[in-house]
């Protein structure tokens, strides 16, 4: 399956998938897995360093997702309707943030 969402942060990756709604429930993240969420805010600014991608549902180019994504070169996709539902946690996803892309893997 192929998810689409607007492009903010050129790149491409591939890795596991961390589904996170809230940041009480970021522990099972680890460094270099792909955050995936609805919008960020400030809070979330570590784990956007130590992620390798980021996916949120909402935003734009002008997001916080979007703009700490180019300032720390993570690969980045917003606006992905229903992203944190269609992606499963610990997936295996392949993210293409120049064409806004996201490749899910069985």
């Amino acid at each position: 399956m192929i998810l689409k969402g607007t492009p903010a942060s050129q790149g491409k990756v591939k890795g596991i998938a961390r589904v996170v709604i809230t940041l009480d429930k970021i522990d099972a993240f680890k460094p270099g897995d792909i955050l995936v969420t609805r919008a960020t805010s400030p809070t979330w600014t570590p784990f956007i360093h130590a992620s390798s991608g980021v996916i949120t549902e909402f935003g734009g180019a002008l997001s916080h997702a979007a703009i700490v994504s180019r300032e720390y070169g993570k690969p980045a996709i917003v606006g992905v309707k229903d992203a944190t539902k269609l992606i499963r946690d610990g997936q295996k996803i392949g993210m293409d943030a120049f064409e806004g892309s996201i490749e899910l893997e069985d």
